[in-house]
C-alpha cells in the first residue's frame, strides 16, 4: 500500500479534513468488487498526486453514521475537498481512473497539473489471452482460460457482469431452483473467475485497439498486448430515437427497471416495448408503481406466454396495443408526458405519467471496432462455430455476435468454445 493513503476513521474525520487544504476522501467496504476495482487506481494516483492532495480512506461499514451524514449510500464513494469544503463530483460504483484524474486536477492550477502528468509512467503488459467485455460470455471465456494456465486479463469499461447486473431476476440459467437475481448470478461468475486467476481491469477507458497488432492501450497509459483476444463487449438498449428521448434520458426515462423502479413508489409509469424484456420488467415495477400502461405497436407481444400470462393477471398493468410513442415532454424536473400515436387511426394522444421505462431491445456494441469485423445485415459480428472472425486470432462471443438467439446460457457457451479453441491454438 502506498504512504501516501492515510486510514481514519469517523472521529478523526472533522479534524483531518479540516487541516487539508486539498483531499480526497475514499469511504470502502470489504467484499465489495467496485472497491477491489477502484484501489489499484487509487494508491497509483496517490503516488502522482499524493504531495499536493491528501489521500484519505475511511471503512464505511465502521462509518455508517458519518457517511449517511454526508449522502453517502453506496461503496465505493470518492470525495474531494478543498479547505475543508466539497468541491467537485461525487464519485460512486465503478469509478474510472479519467474521473479520479479530472477532480484531482480540478484541486490544482492548470500548470501543475500539466506537470505532474508527465510524471505518469506509461506501462506494457503483455498476456496469453486479453478479453475485452466482462458479461456471461467474457467471464466464462476467463475462466476457461485461466483454469488452462493462460495468462488471462480480462478489460471492461464497467464493473464485471455486463448486462445481466440489471435484470432483477434470471429464471432460466441451470443449476438455480429458484430465480436468482441477475447482479448476483454475475457476482458468483466474476468470483469464479478471480479466483481462477483472471486478472481484471474494471471500469476502465479503453483509450485505443489494435485487433492487428493485438493490443489495446487502457486509461491512456497501459497497453496490454496479447497473443489472442476475445472480444465480449455485448449490447446495448436500443433507443426509440425520438424527440426527446435523448434530452431527457435520466429525467424520467429509463432503460432499467432494476436500477431505477424503486423511485416510482405509487406513481403512474409507462413502459414501451413488447418483447419478454418489457413484460417481465412492468411486472417487476409494478411492485413499486400504481399504475403501469404498456405500449406496444402490434396487436400481439412477442413474449413468452408465462410472461404475457404474467401480465394478464396483474390488475396494476393496462395495455395499449397498436400504439406507437412520438414524443417524450417534461414540463418539470421530470418526463411528465408522452404522446402516442394510434397505428389504426393515426389520431394522437397524450398520456400523463411520472416516468418512463424503454425496452426495445438491444443492439451491438461495436464503438471500438469501426469497420474491424465483418457484419451481418443487422450489424452483428459474423464467426464461425469456433468463434473466430475475419481478423486473425480474435474472437468473438455474447450478444454482439451474429447468431439466432441472444441468452444467458448461449453466451456463456460462446465463452467456451471461443476459450477451448484458442487455448488449443497456443497449445498447437
Amino acid at each position: 500500500m502506498s504512504d501516501k493513503i492515510r486510514y481514519i476513521n469517523a472521529g478523526e474525520y472533522k479534524k483531518e479534513i479540516g487541516k487539508a487544504q486539498k483531499a480526497v476522501v475514499d469511504f470502502y467496504s470489504t467484499e465489495c468488487p467496485p472497491c477491489d476495482a477502484l484501489a489499484a487506481k487509487y494508491e497509483s494516483l496517490s503516488e502522482i498526486y499524493g504531495d499536493d492532495v491528501i489521500f484519505f480512506k475511511i471503512f464505511r461499514q465502521e462509518s455508517r453514521e458519518l457517511a449517511e451524514s454526508l449522502g453517502i449510500s453506496g461503496s465505493p464513494t470518492v470525495i474531494f475537498y478543498e479547505n475543508g469544503k466539497r468541491v467537485g463530483d461525487t464519485l460512486t460504483s465503478g469509478i474510472k481512473r479519467s474521473d479520479l484524474v479530472r477532480n484531482l486536477e480540478r484541486l490544482l492550477t492548470e500548470e501543475w497539473a500539466k506537470e505532474l502528468r508527465k510524471r505518469i509512467t506509461p506501462v506494457q503488459t503483455d498476456c496469453d489471452v486479453l478479453i475485452i467485455g466482462g458479461g456471461p460470455a467474457g467471464l466464462t471465456a476467463g475462466i476457461y482460460c485461466a483454469q488452462a494456465k493462460l495468462k488471462t486479463i480480462l478489460v471492461d469499461n464497467a464493473l464485471p457482469g455486463g448486462w445481466v447486473t440489471t435484470t432483477h431476476q434470471v429464471s432460466n440459467y441451470p443449476g438455480f431452483m429458484e430465480p436468482v437475481a441477475g447482479f448476483m448470478l454475475a457476482h458468483y461468475m466474476s468470483e469464479q473467475a478471480k479466483t481462477a486467476g483472471v486478472d481484471f481491469r474494471s471500469a476502465v477507458d479503453i483509450t485505443s485497439v489494435s485487433l492487428k497488432d493485438k493490443k489495446i492501450v487502457i486509461d491512456g497509459f497501459e497497453t496490454i498486448g496479447a497473443k489472442k483476444i476475445i472480444v465480449s463487449t455485448g449490447s446495448s438498449p436500443r433507443p426509440l430515437g425520438i424527440k426527446g428521448e435523448k434530452e431527457y434520458r435520466g429525467q424520467g426515462i429509463s432503460y432499467c427497471a432494476t436500477c431505477d423502479a424503486k423511485y416510482y413508489e405509487g406513481k403512474e409509469v409507462i413502459v414501451i416495448g413488447g418483447g419478454n424484456s418489457a413484460l417481465e420488467e412492468s411486472v417487476f415495477i409494478s411492485r413499486f408503481a400504481r399504475h403501469i400502461t404498456i405500449v406496444h405497436q402490434f396487436n400481439v407481444f412477442q413474449a413468452n406466454r408465462l410472461a404475457q400470462e404474467k401480465v394478464a393477471a396483474n390488475e396494476e398493468i393496462d395495455l395499449m396495443l397498436e400504439h406507437e410513442p412520438r414524443e417524450f415532454i417534461k414540463t418539470g424536473n421530470w418526463v411528465d408526458r408522452v404522446v402516442v400515436e394510434d397505428l389504426k387511426t393515426k389520431k394522437m394522444k397524450t398520456l400523463e405519467c411520472d416516468g418512463v421505462f424503454i425496452f426495445a431491445g438491444m443492439q451491438p456494441n461495436l464503438e471500438l471496432f469501426d469497420d474491424m469485423f465483418d457484419l451481418d445485415e443487422w450489424g452483428y459480428i459474423e464467426t464461425d462455430e469456433a468463434m473466430r472472425t475475419n481478423v486473425s486470432d480474435v474472437f468473438v462471443v455474447g450478444d454482439i455476435r451474429s447468431k439466432n438467439y441472444r441468452q444467458i446460457t448461449t453466451a456463456v457457451s460462446d465463452g467456451t468454445i471461443a476459450a477451448m479453441t484458442a487455448a488449443k491454438e497456443l497449445e498447437g
